[in-house]
């Protein structure tokens, strides 16, 4: 067996009013059609917190602080790839309420979504754990 690689991603949870915000995937990219929290990869150098607030902001628009980070996950990537996913979820909390205005190269629609609600959303494998 070859190398195993890895690659580090973080995700965000934000909870406005009791409802927690969703991305889904557009047509054309990976897991199309799929819903997840925002996130996305770490990169070289960089802290989770920071990847964190970065991503969320070219992501949807909004600007964030890290609260604390909710869980750990690890998983082989599901295309079979030599490649080891690690992945934070954080609580984070909005500065300030804006409007999330969606990157058009990654998601084409956002959903706010009461925690009764989320098992109506086709979720991305690893977001159902």
């Amino acid at each position: 067996m070859g190398e195993v690689a890895d690659r580090h991603l973080v995700y965000c949870r934000i909870d406005r009013d009791g409802a927690i915000l969703y991305v889904r995937r557009r047509q054309g990219v990976f897991l199309a059609g799929r819903w997840e929290l925002p996130g996305g990869s770490v990169e070289t150098g960089e802290s989770h917190e920071s990847a964190a607030v970065r991503e969320i902001h070219e992501e949807t628009g909004l600007r964030v602080t890290v609260k604390s980070e909710r869980g750990r996950h690890n998983w082989m990537d599901v295309t079979g790839k030599p490649v080891r996913i690690h992945a934070r979820i954080f609580d984070v909390a909005e500065d300030g309420r804006a409007k999330v205005v969606l990157s058009p190269d990654e998601h084409d629609e956002f959903a706010w979504v009461a925690a009764a609600d989320i098992a109506t959303l086709q979720l991305a494998d690893h977001f159902r754990h």
